[in-house]
């Protein structure tokens, strides 16, 4: 999403480092390539006009000037004001009231509402809570159809909507069913439309008023730019939002929503979607996201990613056999298989600090059907041939390789890599090298 705008950054940051002191000239020189490069992000330019006039007036301060290196100092400041203009910090659901909570999901058609219902429902059970989900479009059939098989795959309670049910009456009837069920939020899928309509504000007003919810989601497409920063205004306007859900974060959209919404709105992005399964949505926090702007990483939402995911018990086994030197091709798999819960790797490698500034790393993106195939071949062996790869021969590769659907070439570059990495972690242990990151592949 960002990837043009943390180029066109760093080249402007790159001249700021090349001066030994900076002036007035210089840092408004670079700042008119930032000014620029918020722009073509299609940053809402009065958001620009703001954010550069902040930027200048603290590098030209005392503290910046007389600094040994003025040049990351910008940087900092840039970092914290692109921090500061998202929200500043992470803003979550306002769960308070009496439960069951209702939870309302509005925005316009297409912007992926019922998709972002079910990941939610999957966020807050994860926390513990027990959702209830309610269609509540009835002029779309298949938005209700959706739901109710999304409800049947998470094995969550869905209200029973039908399309000649008038809206307003499914969200309070669906509010008194949660409650019997035993669930202590309701999570209301509401109706969208092709635009921002009089009757679409009408009928949201009329759930607001019966329901009462504790939050307000506007759920909007970040790959929609500055028609996303309007409509969450007009729907702000109509509803008093209570923040912003941005969906499509994974795409080659410029950024300019995620940049502009706040300062526009006065209202928080308070989740992102980034990709199309139930478990890719995160929490969004300001201050991660500059440092990912600006080419610094994100390890706090990738240790958070691996958290999830890993057990902390199988990670302090798999590190034991780590250093015993017993890790297997069945432990390989299983931690490969845990890893790719997390998401995209092209996306975890641009959490780690510095990965994006690498000149072989533009552009590069992790294959990752390779990944399907070695978990093919792997799941193609026997539990004994997992266990001791030295056994497997050449009529055992044939054999792996025709139950793999790949060829005795991949089986056998498999086994050499894994050879090669089992080499590794024997100099390593031997070095005295304590643990290699709890519950990680050991690529």
């Amino acid at each position: 999403m960002f990837d043009n705008l943390s180029e066109k950054l760093e080249a402007a940051f790159k001249r700021l480092k090349g001066h030994g002191t900076l002036t007035e000239s210089n840092i408004s020189d670079g700042l008119r390539e930032v000014r620029m490069a918020l722009l073509e992000a299609d940053v809402h330019f009065k958001v620009v006009k703001q954010f550069v006039a902040d930027i200048k007036e603290r590098a030209l301060g005392k503290d910046v000037m007389t600094s040994l290196t003025p040049g990351q100092q910008v940087i900092k400041i840039v970092n914290e004001e692109l921090a500061r203009l998202m929200g500043g910090q992470h803003e979550g659901l306002n769960l308070g009231g009496t439960h069951p909570v209702p939870i309302m999901l509005v925005g316009l058609q297409g912007s992926g509402k019922t998709t972002t219902t079910g990941k939610l429902a999957v966020m807050l059970r994860k926390q513990g809570r027990k959702p209830y989900l309610v269609p509540a479009d009835v002029y779309r059939p298949a938005a209700i159809d959706q739901l109710q098989k999304l409800g049947g795959q998470l094995d969550m309670p869905v209200f029973d909507s039908r399309t000649d049910m008038d809206p307003v009456v499914i969200c309070q009837k669906a509010h008194v069913a949660a409650h019997k069920a035993g669930c202590d939020i309701v999570l209301l899928d509401t109706a969208g439309r092709l635009h921002v309509d009089e009757d679409l504000m009408g009928e949201l007003k009329a759930i607001k008023a019966a329901v009462k919810p504790a939050d307000i989601l506007l759920v909007a497409d970040a790959m929609t730019g500055q028609d996303a920063v309007n409509m969450a205004k007009a729907f702000d306007d109509a509803l008093d939002i209570g923040g912003v859900v941005l969906t499509k974060m994974d795409g080659d959209a410029r950024g300019g929503a995620a940049l502009s919404i706040k300062s526009i709105t006065g209202k928080a992005i308070k989740f992102i979607g980034v990709g199309e399964k139930l478990n890719d949505l995160e929490a969004f926090h300001p201050d991660r996201m500059a440092s990912r702007i600006l080419g610094m990483g994100d390890v706090l939402t990738m240790i958070e990613k691996a958290q999830s995911v890993v057990d902390a018990k199988e990670a302090a086994e798999i590190e034991k056999k780590l250093r015993k030197n017993q890790f297997t091709l069945e432990d390989f798999r299983n931690q490969m298989v845990q890893v790719r819960k997390m998401g995209s790797l092209t996306d975890l490698m641009g959490m780690i600090p510095g990965m994006g500034k690498l000149k072989q790393m533009k552009n590069f993106e992790v294959d990752e059907s390779e990944l399907v195939h070695i978990e093919a071949i792997i799941n193609s062996m026997t539990p004994q041939e997992r266990r001791q790869y030295n056994i497997i021969n050449g009529s055992r590769r044939r054999r792996i390789a025709m139950g793999s659907g790949t060829t005795v070439q991949d089986v056998n570059r498999l086994l050499k890599n894994y050879a090669q990495v089992m080499k590794m972690m024997k100099k390593f242990n031997k070095g005295g090298m304590r643990s290699l990151g709890r519950g990680m592949m050991p690529f």
